[in-house]
């Protein structure tokens, strides 16, 4: 009988011991596009970019009221049969025209620049891998999966999400 419950007593011991041995693996996600849009929403960076941005949009509106202005003109001349002034609004809608286009294009494609620039700094991307590394480190997570950018994530528990946490960690 002592050597049942003595035997039993050891292999209850060696079963927790293996069990205990063996390190779990913890997995953490995180959705870095909702990373990059909250705490860029914050950045003084991001809010002198959408500042730039507004002040395009208003000038591109500016430069396109100017434009039908002119056009209500050019249809007055129509109506008056006004030849030489039709000649000249419909020459000064098309350069003014050209102009607007040319503005827009050059502008726009100088905030995309830009915007992609502020997403995709060094700076800001160490910034964010350092947060994840830090709650990975400190609550024992030995990997974190991007959503964003991993196919393969079917289904994840959101207790297992520490995206808003990476959103705090930066905020700091």
């Amino acid at each position: 009988m002592f050597k049942r419950i003595l035997f039993f007593v050891l292999l209850t011991v060696s079963c927790f011991s293996a069990a205990y041995s063996q390190q779990i693996t913890k997995f953490a996600v995180v959705d870095l596009n909702k990373v990059y849009t909250t705490f860029f929403a914050d950045s003084r960076a991001v809010r002198e970019w959408n500042e730039r941005s507004a002040n395009v949009q208003r000038e591109i509106e500016t430069r396109t009221r100017a434009i039908q202005d002119l056009r209500t003109r050019h249809a007055n001349a129509i109506q008056q049969d006004n030849q030489a002034e039709i000649n000249r609004l419909e020459a000064e809608i098309n350069r003014r025209t050209e102009n607007l286009r040319d503005y827009a294009q050059a502008r726009i494609a100088e905030l995309e620049r830009e915007r992609s620039r502020l997403t995709q700094s060094e700076s800001f991307l160490n910034q964010v891998n350092d947060a994840i590394r830090w709650i990975a480190e400190s609550e024992g997570y030995s990997m974190v999966l991007n959503l964003n950018n991993n196919p393969a994530v079917i289904w994840y528990s959101q207790s297992v999400d520490i995206t808003e946490k990476v959103v705090q960690r930066l905020r700091r």
